[in-house]
């Protein structure tokens, strides 16, 4: 059962030593807003140079996966050139399309409420988009991902496609809201899916986590052992919850959104999916498990 204990000494390196590999969240635990957490970069080299498995698990569907190996690289990351490593809500909505409408006679295309990030990785899925040329015109999914130019116009165009029965909705992740460096918040993915889902009258098929979805999309690529595999996040309702379903080891960061605060409450209140097996006050500390 987790007990949200703090994480270090004799239990890190037995944790560390028995581990296959580490999953981790990345807003909040390896980069806040456009600064590197200190010591990250030097955690994902000595955990690779000890054989470790690094893989990168994000809820954020503005990139593709491609601008998240330059934005690693930008932030001092080095030696994770291997777009493999990545897997975003954006790329696994993008598969979990393709897996559902390449059977069909006639695929159709995707209505998308999302940026460029999130269009780029539909067509390198094979898949059509409203709007491009040729093909079957029929909008067979609509896919709602972070749309920070969402409007009611586009909200009632998802509404339209929807009264077909058979059009697929499928949002990337259920994220309320999003921290912003002053402090303040803005509105996430969820708050635009709850949108379309209330406007429609439809449940949306959700990727992201905590759905366990992302993780069968690890394990087709990797041979990933759940019980010797660690998911290290800051949010407790999200990436410490999805490590639960997954059967992970679950680390939580407090260099990121959720406090230790909310873990122990969660703790008091037996709520323990929400609680995580361990906690550390940054990755970083991370560090002494690998040294010796």
């Amino acid at each position: 059962m987790a007990r949200c204990e703090r994480l270090r000494g004799a239990a890190l390196r037995g944790l560390l030593d028995r581990a296959q590999g580490v999953l981790f969240d990345c807003d909040g635990v390896l980069w806040n807003g456009e600064r590197a957490v200190p010591g990250a970069p030097e955690l994902l080299e000595r955990l690779t140079e000890a054989g470790k498995v690094a893989l990168f698990v994000s809820n954020n569907s503005r990139r593709t996966r491609r601008e998240l190996v330059l934005r690693f690289e930008r932030f001092g990351f080095r030696g994770l050139s291997h777009e493999h490593l990545f897997f975003s809500s954006a790329h696994c909505a993008a598969r979990l399309l393709s897996q559902r409408l390449s059977g069909l006679d006639t695929p159709g295309a995707v209505f998308v409420l999302g940026g460029e990030g999130l269009r780029a990785e539909v067509r390198a899925a094979g898949l059509r988009l409203t709007g491009d040329p040729g093909g079957d015109q029929r909008v067979r999914a609509v896919l709602v991902g972070y749309d920070e130019h969402f409007t009611f116009a586009k909200l009632s165009e998802a509404c339209a496609h929807l009264r077909d029965p058979d059009c697929l909705l499928v949002a990337t992740d259920r994220d309320p809201w999003h921290p912003l460096s002053d402090g303040s918040r803005t509105p996430g993915t969820g708050s635009l899916a709850a949108a379309v889902e209330t406007a429609s009258g439809r449940e949306a098929l959700v990727v992201g986590k905590p759905n366990s979805y992302m993780f069968e999309c690890i394990t087709e690529h990797f041979g990933m052992d759940p019980s010797r595999t660690l998911m290290v996040g800051d949010r407790l309702e999200t990436d410490i919850l999805f490590g639960h379903r997954c059967g992970l080891t679950t680390v939580l960061t407090l260099t990121g959104v959720s406090r230790l605060e909310e873990a122990q409450a969660h703790l008091a209140a037996g709520q323990h999916e929400l609680v995580p097996h361990y906690y550390v006050e940054s990755i970083a500390d991370l560090m002494e498990g690998l040294e010796g």
